[in-house]
């Protein structure tokens, strides 16, 4: 007769087994979804790390947490992989940048959007495997403050930052900050359009032409370091604004909700990506920024995302800023 522990012991194997085939099915359903293609050896190593993932994102949303997680196009990485491709890997550190921003008097409202208000806001777009948020987050915020002051919203160009403005401290696909970049667009006297110079998530030699320069930028305001109710009034009374945070790997599968990180820091020297505030609001007395990301569509709040207000979470107060356009070009 077998006995009692050999019986157990041919359960527990049965049952790994089915759990291995549930996860594999799993995968392989998620490698369909985003048309992953790997080698037999690349399949094992990222059905590990695949599995980990969902694990993690599974314990998280048993847990009380303000937002929940899910599986993405980035769920066959490591965090430690995340980061080398679409976080800065060069410092940043702007706690030297000197605020400017002068708060108005003006009642600021209750919540504010947008992309409500008029097209004011440019489609999210997705920055691939190279550090250019800082990209994003310059074009976005500048497409937003000609659109408002000019009514018309053009796209602008992330290819000509990444490959032109490292004399301005910042360093193409490792990293850069928009307060810096605004001010090569100020000084260089003009930025392209995507159209004329198309993104390539790679660096290259600069190719700007001065002749078809489309945005140009009168002033850089750089808002007061940890001042997050100055960016609130910034926000509120004149037009989306660019902020940097740290990103750390909770944050990789957000899905919805407001974020909020005990594992982030909260020091301008940490901070490793860079958004775009378009407005802000609360949830169930919970107070939050509208912050649009550059990872696509398909990641967070169709590409959007909420993360706590008033508390400088994850030192997203620590480098805000926007551009002054010159209304008579």
């Amino acid at each position: 007769m077998v006995s009692a522990l050999v019986l157990l012991g041919l359960l527990s194997a049965a049952s790994a087994l089915h759990l291995r085939s549930q996860d594999e099915l799993h995968f392989r359903s998620w490698m369909s979804r985003y048309n992953k293609v790997y080698t037999a050896t690349e399949f094992s190593e990222r059905l590990e790390i695949f599995i980990e993932n969902r694990r993690s994102i599974d314990k998280h949303n048993e847990g009380n947490h303000s937002f929940t997680m899910r599986l993405n196009h980035f769920s066959d990485m490591t965090f430690e992989e995340f980061k080398k491709s679409f976080l800065w890997t060069a410092p940043q550190n702007c706690s030297a940048t000197r605020g400017n921003y002068l708060r108005s008097n003006n009642l600021r409202p209750d919540s504010i959007d947008w992309r409500k208000k008029g097209n004011y806001v440019s489609p999210v777009k997705n920055q691939g495997s190279c550090g250019s948020c800082w990209t994003f987050s310059t074009t976005g915020c500048l497409e937003s403050v000609i659109a408002i002051n000019k009514g018309k919203l053009v796209l602008l160009s992330e290819q000509q930052l990444v490959d032109c403005a490292q004399d301005f401290n910042n360093h193409g696909c490792d990293g850069g900050l928009p307060s810096q970049a605004f001010e090569y667009i100020k000084y260089n006297n003009g930025l392209m359009t995507e159209k004329d110079y198309p993104y390539k998530a790679q660096e290259s030699k600069c190719k700007y032409r001065s002749e078809l320069a489309a945005a140009f930028v009168k002033n850089v305001v750089n808002i007061t370091l940890y001042d997050e109710m100055g960016m609130e009034d910034a926000v509120a009374t004149h037009n989306p604004i660019s902020l940097a945070f740290e990103v750390t790997s909770d944050f990789m599968h957000y899905s919805h909700g407001v974020y909020s990180s005990t594992r982030c820091h909260k020091t301008s020297d940490k901070v490793n990506h860079a958004v775009l505030a378009v407005g802000y609001g609360n949830e169930n007395g919970s107070p939050y920024w509208i912050v649009k990301n550059s990872w696509g569509t398909g990641w967070g709040i169709d590409g959007y995302f909420h993360i706590e207000r008033g508390s400088n979470m994850c030192g997203l107060a620590d480098c805000s800023s926007f551009p002054e356009v010159e209304l008579l070009r």
